[in-house]
């Protein structure tokens, strides 16, 4: 969704110019995560003070109203800086319209103490606690009257009162500060709120048992009096966007004025702030900060949203691969170094392929000379602790710890430069579309082994070799994914129930989520996802894993939250794919799931002459697409004659149903025109009523198990005067069409469980044409984004 972008040099010379250059330059290579405005946040001089500049439209309406405000503050672009922290964003609306003062980075207030740039949702920004932060700063200080001047009347004063007052004595009496006959007393206004009299004073064991109920209590009532934005303004703060990232700044500066407060206040470190901020959200995020109060410093920390650091101009000792010692070597020496923080490798691989994955709770501090991290978890499982938070310590005035040093690897970028420019092609989509002869074999490239008789004989899946006889055993295998990626399940579900005789079924992630659909320890959970980050599939995996399923992961994308958390997996090694629209991830998704159903299956006699077909026809698969790729010219000419439809149908069944959705999709998503993908078998159960001759309709007729199905279907169509588009196989135009009434695309035959990779392209192509004519953005449809990080 959103796209975010950081920048710092450190003890290299960089003109302002320049700063701004690879800002802009950062946005436009994450252009493809969909956006709706953008902006960035600059220093004016040497001492750090902040300039943010925002505006609503594509990235060049930003370069031109920086450089407009630029010239008007009479600032000096050829300024050099040996120490600059910039920071950018591309935003897709979730909370307000696309506005400048909706666009990131949102700020604190007046003077942009507190900037942030925020890729996520925080689903209680209108509900995050303030009276812990009280508590922590001022509890043995001011007493109740500080907490009482923040109690928000829910119901009415006295609940307030009460609600207060229960809170802190039950905060105190859990923590041993206050002793059994102090808590009957100070419990007395609660006890009686709740139960109208007090008749009996309480022995030891009941308070034990009353304070307990009280706590949970407590817990209840404070989700009602969780008003962060309402409490913010009480405070002085006034809010100019209707986002739910303007809170995070101005929760920052809240915390930062009440942790400097007053006589003898020990200095906050910025670290300290942020850490304080994220205690206090819920939801999807990753976060950069940028502070007035801590020039040349940023800190970023995420929790469900990707985030990437990159290294550039490492001094020998950390060459790829060393360790990452401790971070604190990295202070001692003066190398020249810039550090890079994105959303997406996109905008780091042309800088430096050196990167680190920040993991979920991690917070990483860039200072001008030292990089350190910090861990808000309970538990961490990872290789490298700076800093590490305590939730529970830190909740109760714990601070924060250096525990052992140990150490972290940087990992390398599985990806090249060439991979994300458009080279001779005029748009990414059409780029990625011719690409897929090349994706494919680069997709089973390693993974088919011959025999001795020249003929490849197996599969290796080497993420999965562990787990084969545990998927072998399963209840059932289960496919969760969201769109395109749900599509390419779909169209292996046939090979996969053949091959290795386990039932499958087939998840939408969100509504698997809905439901709460039962998934059992004895099932395998299959998740698909390009990007390996959308959020509805995460949030199912962190559902499967709960319920104990073994889960597997199909993702493009090495080092994505997906492929880290489940327990095994296959990459597509699609490479990068840039187009909003799908497409060569898509074929390589079903070629990488039929290789799932050939190593499953093993090598049972029974199936052994159908998988060596299945095999060879992987083999030779490449040559056919760059066959079906000369359909193109003859696409564009179809695609003449509807680009003023508003409707289109696509039947197909069997192999080739996902193919009818996966083709209707491309068509809705790039061109802008309504169309279904539908199972040709529930033809006469509704669509039927849609047929007329105005209303064209694409059957996919390729032969398999249901061509004679598919006949009849375009018989009855051309029945009722439907304008037919028939795909069919390279010969049967004349027999598969009789008395030549409908147009003909025709596609070379290959076995029946990858036709839908030969399939897809002309229809690929057709939704490519169509929103060229149609004068669209192929590569940035209206409204939709590349990867979607937030539900």
């Amino acid at each position: 969704m959103c796209g975010i972008f950081a920048y710092l040099n450190y003890n290299v010379s960089r003109e302002r110019r320049y700063i701004l250059q690879l800002l802009f330059n950062g946005l436009r290579r994450l252009e493809h995560r969909g956006y709706d405005s953008a902006g960035v946040s600059i220093d004016s001089n040497s001492q750090g003070q902040p300039l943010v500049f925002r505006q609503e439209g594509n990235i060049e309406s930003l370069v031109k109203s920086v450089y407009q405000e630029v010239d008007d503050l009479d600032l000096n672009l050829e300024e050099s800086f040996c120490v600059h922290a910039g920071i950018a964003h591309t935003r897709w609306a979730t909370h307000g319209e696309p506005a400048p003062r909706n666009s990131h980075p949102q700020t604190s207030g007046d003077g942009n103490e507190f900037l942030v740039v925020h890729n996520g949702i925080i689903t209680n920004y209108e509900v995050v606690v303030l009276i812990e932060i009280v508590i922590k700063f001022w509890r043995r200080s001011s007493g109740f009257s500080v907490v009482l001047t923040l109690a928000f009347p829910v119901c009415s004063g006295g609940c307030s009162v009460v609600l207060v007052l229960a809170f802190l004595v039950c905060n105190d009496c859990i923590t041993g500060d206050v002793d059994e006959t102090d808590s009957i007393d100070l419990f007395f206004p609660l006890y009686t709120f709740l139960f109208g009299d007090w008749n009996v004073r309480l022995a030891g064991q009941d308070i034990a048992v009353f304070v307990l109920s009280v706590a949970q209590l407590i817990g209840l009532l404070k989700e009602m009096t969780k008003v962060l934005k309402e409490t913010l303004i009480r405070h002085g703060f006034t809010f100019e966007s209707e986002t739910d990232t303007e809170v995070i700044p101005k929760l920052a500066k809240f915390v930062f004025d009440k942790a400097n407060e007053g006589e003898g206040s020990q200095t906050v470190t910025f670290s300290e702030v942020v850490l304080e901020v994220m205690r206090h959200l819920e939801g999807a995020y990753a976060l950069i900060f940028k502070s007035l109060h801590y020039p040349n410093e940023l800190i970023a920390c995420k929790r469900g949203s990707p985030l990437l650091l990159g290294v550039k101009e490492l001094s020998e000792e950390f060459n790829c691969g060393s360790a990452f010692h401790d971070a604190k070597s990295l202070s001692n020496n003066d190398h020249p170094k810039e550090l890079f923080l994105s959303s997406d490798g996109h905008a780091i691989v042309e800088h430096t392929k050196k990167v680190l994955v920040i993991e979920d709770g991690e917070v990483v501090h860039l200072k001008v000379n030292i990089l350190s991290f910090a861990f808000h978890a309970k538990e961490f499982d990872g290789n490298v602790s700076i800093l590490k938070f305590d939730y529970d310590k830190g909740r109760h005035g714990g601070s924060l710890s250096r525990p052992a040093s140990v150490h972290r690897a940087l990992s390398v970028l599985e990806m090249e430069v060439e991979q994300i420019n458009k080279g001779n092609y005029e748009h990414y989509m059409k780029k990625e579309i011719h690409e897929q002869p090349e994706s494919l074999k680069t997709t089973m490239r390693g993974r088919l082994i011959r025999g001795g008789s020249c003929k490849a004989q197996t599969v290796l899946l080497g993420g999965l070799k562990d787990h084969f006889k545990t998927i072998r055993r399963s209840r059932r295998i289960v496919f969760i994914g969201c769109g395109t990626s749900y599509n390419a399940a779909l169209a292996a579900r046939p090979i996969l129930e053949e091959l290795s005789g386990v039932p499958v079924t087939m998840e939408i992630a969100s509504d698997l989520l809905d439901r709460q659909g039962p998934i059992y320890r004895e099932d395998t959970a299959v998740f698909v996802s390009q990007s390996g980050e959308t959020a509805d599939t995460l949030h199912a995996l962190e559902y499967a894993l709960e319920n104990g399923a073994l889960c597997v992961g199909i993702t493009n994308t090495v080092g994505s939250a997906i492929a880290r958390h489940t327990h095994c997996g296959v990459h597509i090694n699609a490479g990068a794919e840039i187009g909003v629209a799908s497409t060569k991830a898509y074929t390589s998704q079903i070629v990488v799931m039929v290789m799932l159903a050939l190593a499953i299956g093993g090598d049972a006699i029974s199936s052994q002459t159908r998988r060596e077909a299945i095999i060879d026809g992987l083999i030779d698969l490449p040559n056919k697409v760059r066959e079906v790729l000369k359909l193109d010219q003859e696409m564009k000419d179809l695609a003449k004659q509807l680009i003023a439809e508003q409707s289109l149908l696509v039947f197909g069944r069997g192999y080739n149903y996902a193919t009818a959705l996966e083709g209707a999709l491309k068509v809705k998503e790039v061109a802008l025109m309504h169309s279904e993908g539908m199972l040709a078998g529930e033809m006469k159960h509704g669509p039927l009523a849609l047929v007329d001759e105005n209303l064209p309709i694409i059957v996919i007729a390729t032969r398999d198990s249901c061509f004679s199905k598919q006949q009849s279907v375009i018989q009855q169509l051309h029945a009722r005067k439907g304008r037919l588009i028939v795909m069919c196989s390279k010969g049967d135009a004349v027999s598969g069409c009789p008395g030549g009434f409908s147009r003909v695309i025709e596609v070379p035959q290959v076995e029946d469980c990858l036709q839908p990779v030969v399939n897809i392209v002309p229809l690929q192509l057709l939704a490519y044409h169509l929103t060229v004519l149609r004068g669209y953005n192929v590569d940035q449809p209206r409204n939709l984004a590349k990867s979607v990080t937030t539900q």
